[in-house]
Parts: structure tokens; sequence; C-alpha cells
């Protein structure tokens, strides 16, 4: 099992607890060795830490500890134990330690998840079409479309050697520039950079992100586009002859009933709103971090100090959606579908929901009971 021979885990809370502790006590640099050494090994027999004289060093009179983890992995920590909001953006200890929970826990829920789904068994196929792989500052992301793709895919330009000026200043499309970077990799490239790199993939709630692209995507598709033609062919399958309805874009409900006759003829679905667990097959593939819509900021933050890249990107938000601040709620969305149709979507994204511990109850309470409604 793929996750399982990757040890679920790169980073446990009690070895930064351990970290923390010992480096405030100011206990000898070979008792911290040995504390650290003791609390990593446990159960991660397979990667060996190592730190050197170089990761303690004076800052303002304090001192500070930086380690740096040289594994097989070469996950690379940092922790600042004295002034540790001296470079602006960074998260504090107490911060840092707690996203650094959250991310275990996430971790071994998808691992836990994949084999009890049994996604992770050899009869899936891994699929890498959409990761993009940044050798120079060694981090690997999946880019999954509707969760925070926009703002991750402008730091990957950055990271590419793109001026903020020109990213700013273009008309081309951000992912027609990183393309020209970087190259769609195999599953071997993956694993390969695995070795050195930092790998993470951000998600939302599937019926969330189900809403923000249809908001974007096809209410304000843009003329003449691909999705203003697909807006169209819609309205003309599944709108009423006789109906009283001044939009022109599909309702809400017409959009639902296509996506849902699209899944149920097996027909490759728009990537706005394919399934992530197979867009980006997270049980073939280790996850360092795991960055979740609800708490994006904490963990956009813990995600760049991890990697060291706070001088390269900043974790900002960038969204191109268009009208998004309209009334177009989630609420006001799903309080127009019926019940099959919920159940439907949830047939769906049933393995998003299972593998990165969503609900659907709340859409229960809020969709229609009045199933006339085409299902």
């Amino acid at each position: 099992m793929i996750l399982g021979r990757r040890n679920l885990g790169m980073l446990r809370l009690g070895r930064c607890v351990a970290f923390v502790a010992a480096a405030t006590l100011l206990l000898p640099f070979t008792i911290l060795v040995m504390l650290a050494d003791q609390q990593y090994i446990q159960g991660y027999t397979s990667k060996r830490l190592f730190y050197q004289e170089s990761d303690f060093y004076k800052l303002n009179g304090s001192v500070v500890y930086v380690p740096i983890a040289v594994t097989s992995h070469s996950l690379r920590s940092q922790y600042i134990l004295e002034n540790s909001t001296h470079e602006e953006g960074l998260l504090s200890r107490e911060k840092f330690l707690e996203v650094c929970s959250r991310m275990d826990a996430r971790r071994d829920y998808l691992a836990n998840q994949c084999s009890n789904l049994g996604l992770d068994d050899s009869s899936h196929k891994a699929y890498a079409w959409e990761y993009l792989i940044n050798r120079q500052y060694h981090v690997i992301w999946c880019n999954i479309f509707k969760a925070a793709s926009t703002s991750w895919m402008y730091n990957f330009n950055l990271m590419a050697n793109y001026t903020p000026a020109f990213l700013e200043k273009t008309k081309a499309v951000p992912l027609e520039l990183a393309r020209k970077k970087y190259a769609r990799p195999t599953v071997e490239m993956i694993k390969k950079a695995q070795s050195d790199s930092i790998s993470f993939l951000i998600v939302r709630h599937p019926l969330e992100r189900l809403a923000s692209a249809y908001n974007d995507k096809i209410v304000h598709a843009w003329p003449r586009s691909f999705h203003e033609k697909m807006g169209h062919r819609i309205v003309s399958k599944y709108r009423k002859k006789n109906a009283k309805i001044k939009e022109k874009y599909p309702l809400f409900e017409e959009f639902v009933s296509y996506v849902l006759d699209e899944f149920k003829a097996a027909r490759v679905l728009d990537m706005h709103w394919t399934p992530y667990t197979g867009f980006c097959t997270p049980c073939k593939f280790y996850f360092d971090v795991i960055l979740k819509f609800e708490t994006l900021d904490e963990d956009q933050r813990f995600l760049i100090q991890l990697a060291r890249l706070q001088d390269v990107v900043k974790p900002e938000w960038r969204n191109s959606g268009k009208g998004t601040k309209t009334s177009n709620t989630i609420n006001h969305l799903y309080s127009r579908i019926t019940r099959p149709q919920l159940n439907g979507l949830y047939n769906l994204y049933k393995n998003d929901f299972q593998l990165f511990n969503y609900s659907i109850e709340s859409y229960h309470k809020i969709i229609k009971d009045d199933d006339s409604t085409n299902g």
C-alpha cells in the first residue's frame, strides 16, 4: 500500500513538541539530538533525522532553532523558538505547531480512507497530468480547479521566474504560461521528485466547488467562449419550451441535470467540476500538506513557511472568478434542486466527500422537497 510504505506522515506533533521543549530549555546539543532522534525514529525507522551545529544560532541575543530535516524525503521544517514573528507573514511557533497537528490528522485520515475504500490498490491507476513540479524550490502541486487554483497558479508562475509586473500586465492565460515552464509530468517523474520535495494539494467542499464553477464558468461565461456555448446547449436540452425564464444562461437545476447526465453516461466531465479524486488520484501519491479552503489562510502560511517560499510568494487571495459577490449564494443555488439531484451529486463526489472528511448533511436541510424538477 503506497501510503503505508511512505509511513503516513513526515511531521508528527509529538516530534514538534519535543523539539520546542528541548530547545526552549537550552539543553546541551547532544541531549537535544538524542531526544529529537528518539522521537523521530519511534515508529519511523525507515527515515532518519540529523541535525548540525549550524541549525542553532543567535538572533538578537536569543537562541533560534531552525532545523532542516535531512531525511530520505528531505522534508524541510522551520521552527523559530524566539522572535518567532520577526518576519512578516510567518506563523508564530504556537500556530505553526497547531497547523502541524492539523496536517498530521488530515494525512492520517486520508490514508485510512484510501485503505478502507480500496483506492490505493493496484487496480487503480495514478493520474499525473495536472501536477506541476518545481525543481528549483522543491514543491509539487496538483492543480484542482476552483480550489484556490488562481492563487497558486500565480505563485507557481512566480516560482518559474515570471516577474509580478509581467504577470499583472500579460493577457496570456496563467495555465498556458505555467505549462511553458512546467512540462506535463509522468507518474515516475512525480515519485522521483518527491524524494526531495514537498507535495501538496488544496481541497474544498465538493458542492461548494461545484457552485463556484457554475457561477464562474456558466453564469458569467466569457462571450463566445467554450462555456457560453455549453450553456446554450444546456438551456436547449433542459429548459421547457414554454418556460417563462428571462435568464439566457442555464439555471442551477438545469446545470445539475446536465452534469448528472454526463456522469451517468460516463462521459469525461469538465475539469472545473471533475471530482478531484480522479483528477489528482490522492490515494496513489503521498501529500505532505493537505490544505483546505475552510482554513486556507493558515494552511497557506504553513506551507510557505515549511517550504521556505516566503521570499518568493505571499499568502495572497487571488480569485479570477467573475460575479462571486452576486446573490448566487450556496443556499440560494441548492434550494433550487431536488433531493434526487442532491443524492446524484453525492454519488458523483462520494469519494471526495469521504477522503477529505466532508459532509452533505447541511445541504439536505436547504434543498426543496418538490421532486417535480428534472432529477
